[in-house]
């Protein structure tokens, strides 16, 4: 896998632009963005499905794109190709800000985009509306996940659902003990464990801090990781700027953390449920959970980018990957719980759905997807100002270059 590139300070800046024009929110459980007020260019979405144009390139988190090259028995790329004629490449984008500039390099047809980068890609006219009369299967993904605000402007939507999930904490079990059960292990300043604890390295880890103080400093009265006003953001930097005393290493590449947890480098951190799979998978004694706090997460959306040079195929994918087969194939190896609601007879664990709260949204109540910091706060507060995206960035290169 190659390593991430971030965004510019000035391209993110300029996408939330047009973001922060409008967006409001309320405080609900999970986060929820308001975008009654956003206003994206018009763009059309397709009328008609055509012929496949015989590929179709794109921009895709790891373990979501898997055609047998990394284990033969995990391939749901394969029959794809060969049922519509359409060559599946694939970048892997290590961040959500990589996917950014991938889609707008005008390069790929389309992207697997998370809700810190669905927004900024609708708002900058990145991304299109998507017609969801022709993507048959869109019609047994979860209510849960449709029409929500990352995927939908206005009544519109701009993607299909892929899946969900939260980021976990995980641990050596020979050498974290007891397990633990709170992020409190990797911020207590005193963990026996400094110079072995691992954090994910983006601006969008700020609200793992935020989220974590909203459990534990009540006085500073955050409502939502996501919106936070001068005091309530100073505080989750400063927190971080503690934290990083007792960092061994950040990572954004998902094979350098199984290694460093493999080696033993890294002990305890943030991570995916991928990452705990392929450790296991590999031997390394590690256990991951959602800790009692709650934890931030993902609900990603297939979405077509405006300058798609092959949008029909680009539409088959959508419908394929959201299929009950393709879609419980990729749930069940990449660790999440499935949008379809079909896929849950398909996965070789009949529990998978169970394990993983496909339709548990009490479960998900807990779990504040990754959306796009505006200066309108996201928990609906309009007395003050809330820091956005562009100065998270800056906040975080500013600490990382410390």
């Amino acid at each position: 896998m190659r390593a991430s590139r971030r965004a510019t300070l000035a391209t993110v800046a300029g996408a939330l632009v047009l973001v922060a024009a409008g967006c409001g929110g309320d405080d609900s459980g999970g986060t929820t963005t308001a975008t009654g007020g956003l206003r994206p260019p018009k763009l059309e979405a397709l009328k008609t499905l055509g012929p496949g144009e015989g590929q179709v390139n794109l921009v895709a988190w790891a373990g979501y794109v898997e055609d047998g090259s990394n284990d033969p028995k995990v391939d749901w790329v394969t029959g794809f190709e060969k049922a519509t004629g359409c060559q599946v490449n694939v970048k892997i984008g290590n961040s959500s800000d990589e996917m950014v500039q991938l889609i707008k390099s005008g390069q790929y047809d389309a992207v697997s985009a998370s809700g810190d980068a669905s927004l900024r890609l609708i708002a900058a006219g990145d991304v299109a509306p998507v017609n969801t009369a022709l993507i048959p299967n869109y019609k047994d993904v979860f209510d849960g996940l449709k029409n929500q605000p990352w995927n939908t402007v206005n009544g519109v939507n701009y993607g299909v659902p892929h899946g969900r999930g939260a980021n976990l904490l995980m641990w050596r079990t020979d050498k974290v003990s007891p397990d633990p059960d709170s992020w409190s292990v990797v911020f207590d300043p005193s963990s026996p464990y400094k110079g072995k604890i691992t954090a994910y390295d983006s601006p969008i880890y700020i609200a793992d801090a935020a989220l974590y103080l909203m459990a534990t400093r009540p006085d500073l009265g955050i409502k939502n990781p996501y919106a936070l006003d001068d005091k309530q953001f100073q505080a989750s930097i400063d927190l971080l700027k503690q934290q990083k005393g007792t960092i061994g290493e950040y990572w954004v590449d998902y094979l350098k953390e199984v290694q460093a947890f493999k080696s033993g480098d890294s002990v305890v951190g943030t991570t995916w449920q991928v990452i705990a799979n392929v450790a296991q998978g590999e031997g390394t004694p590690v256990k991951a959970t959602l800790p009692k706090e709650g934890a931030t997460g993902w609900s990603d959306t297939w979405m077509v980018a405006t300058k798609a040079k092959h949008p029909n195929c680009a539409y088959m994918w959508l419908n394929h990957i959201i299929s009950p087969e393709a879609n419980a194939a990729v749930a069940e190896y990449f660790g999440e719980a499935p949008s379809n609601k079909l896929a849950c007879a398909k996965t070789v664990d009949p529990n998978h759905c169970a394990i993983f709260h496909a339709d548990d949204e009490a479960y998900f109540s807990k779990v504040w997807y990754w959306n796009t910091p505006i200066q309108q706060c996201l928990d609906g507060r309009t007395d003050v100002r809330c820091k956005n995206y562009a100065e998270w960035t800056q906040a975080w290169t500013s600490l990382r270059n410390s």
